[in-house]
């Protein structure tokens, strides 16, 4: 163990949505997607080549490479394979600097990412997603909680207690070969799939062609009817998954949407039930192996919204929380706080209530960058807030930025575009001339706990966590709701 109680360890997440993560003690100092600072979507992070990523956490903790205590790598491929070798890494250079260095599995380090965020003591976790570390990564705690087939494979749903320091596998499926996303069966146009994640990267390169178009499928879904029954995509056998090709062999067309509109809608809508129906399977399978009445839930999956609001209203977890981070950018943290308890064999709870840890910027900083920006006019205002909301209110759109920028897809607050919900064009407004995307993509709105009932129907009962604020977000007729609720 560390001889002191505040080292520097510096997580990675090797993966399509690579981020780094450095901690000073239990503290988080810095932690950022590459794809951020490349300004290439879904930018992949490897562990022995430089990053933009690296740099910027380092900088931000006003230390240099040979200053660290510890680096881990969480690498969803292979740890072995010469893109993940960290010793190669020039920038770190650690064998020169004299790191250690440590290695942790992809679902696990989701599941401290989450657990180390919640808050809680103690917890059942949950992970789910396309795929994650081959077996031969696995822990020997975890290689022993394996069932069913794919025992050389790659992860696909896992279950573990978390309790301080300690991560203990109870269960988890792998995918036979790594066969997550198949081609498509003779015939067919759609992929094939053996994962919860693989699934829906189908129905999206069926749909818009291009299997990281997951997120669009839940967006679609509620404009359809679920016409096809989740047996016909699975069935689970003896505690694990069996997948079917029998949907993929329904299409043999290579039409995109918006061509078979009605088709796709009703495919995203049956994909979308098949989903909520496994996870509320998983989900009492961990009720069943964990005694825990805490639940922290990750994997790129746990982005599932609307899947979100029937775990919390159909099951009987006291508290549910789901990390902001949940897809590739999350395990960065959990690599680092893997580190961290393995230096200091220390766990302190403490609640993350914000998903900002990036820079913040200073206002000579944010001067600066109007000064180099060709067309601004800056108005300057004593109160900010009120002056978005005289403009939202006169129909403009708003860039916000405040404080440091969020990790994970998803603007929270940090980083967001603002629009007046109270216009009748406001959505196609947003997605045709701001975001060029697909009408039917859902926006988030932001509101008042008191007000709540006042424009929406909230058909479920919300428990306030006594400990922390919590994020809920449900969906109506197409649009996505999220309500902080302290």
């Amino acid at each position: 163990m560390s001889t002191t109680s505040n080292p520097w360890v510096l997580g990675l997440s090797a993966s399509h949505n690579g981020a780094a993560c450095l901690l000073h003690g239990d503290r988080i100092v810095a932690a950022v997607q590459e794809e951020r600072l490349v300004g290439k979507k879904r930018a992949r992070l490897h562990g022995a080549r430089p990053s933009l990523a690296v740099r910027y956490c380092l900088d931000q903790g006003g230390i240099v490479a040979a200053d660290l205590d510890l680096v881990v790598l969480c690498a969803q491929t292979d740890v072995h394979l010469p893109e993940n070798e960290i010793t190669a890494n020039r920038m770190l250079n650690v064998q020169a600097n004299g790191i250690a260095t440590l290695t942790i599995s992809h679902h696990a380090g989701h599941a401290v990412s989450a657990f180390a965020t919640s808050g809680f003591d103690e917890a059942a976790v949950l992970i789910v997603d396309g795929m994650g570390s081959p077996t031969y990564d696995l822990s020997d705690d975890e290689k022993n909680a394996v069932i069913g087939s794919g025992v050389v494979g790659g992860e696909t749903n896992s279950i573990y207690h978390a309790a301080g320091t300690t991560l203990k596998a109870l269960e988890k499926h792998m995918v036979d070969q790594g066969r997550w996303l198949n081609p498509p069966p003779v015939g067919a146009a759609m992929p094939g799939f053996g994962s919860l994640g693989g699934l829906f990267s189908a129905a999206a390169a069926q749909i818009f062609g291009d299997q990281m178009d997951a997120g669009k499928v839940m967006g679609l879904a509620p404009y359809g009817s679920p016409t096809i029954d989740p047996g016909e995509f699975f069935e689970i056998r003896d505690g694990h998954f069996v997948f079917f090709d029998d949907v993929p062999r329904r299409f043999t067309t290579p039409e995109r949407w918006p061509d078979a509109k009605r088709q796709y809608e009703d495919l995203a809508c049956s994909v979308q039930n098949a989903l909520e129906h496994a996870l509320l399977y998983l989900v009492g399978r961990v009720r069943e192996l964990c005694p825990s009445t805490n639940l922290v839930y990750a994997g790129g999956v746990a982005l599932n919204s609307v899947a979100n609001e029937r775990i919390i209203r159909e099951t009987d977890f006291d508290r549910v929380y789901f990390m902001a981070a949940a897809e590739d950018s999350g395990p960065a943290i959990g690599a680092a706080f893997h580190g961290l308890w393995h230096l200091t064999g220390a766990y302190s709870p403490q609640a993350h209530e914000r998903d900002g840890f990036g820079t913040t910027y200073d206002a000579g900083e944010i001067s600066a960058a109007i000064d180099r920006t060709p067309s601004l006019v800056p108005q300057e205002t004593t109160d900010a807030v009120s002056a978005a909301a005289d403009l939202l209110v006169e129909g403009k759109i708003i860039a916000w930025f405040t404080g440091p920028s969020e990790l994970g897809p998803r603007a929270l607050g940090q980083r967001s575009i603002l629009c007046d919900p109270r216009q009748s064009d406001a959505k196609e407004k947003l997605n045709a001339r701001v975001k060029h995307r697909e009408a039917f993509r859902p926006f988030a709105p932001v509101i008042l706990l008191e007000e709540v009932e006042n424009w929406f129907d909230v058909d479920f009962a919300v428990a306030l966590s006594p400990d922390r604020p919590i994020l809920l977000e449900y969906e109506r007729g197409g649009i996505r709701a999220t309500t902080a609720l302290a």
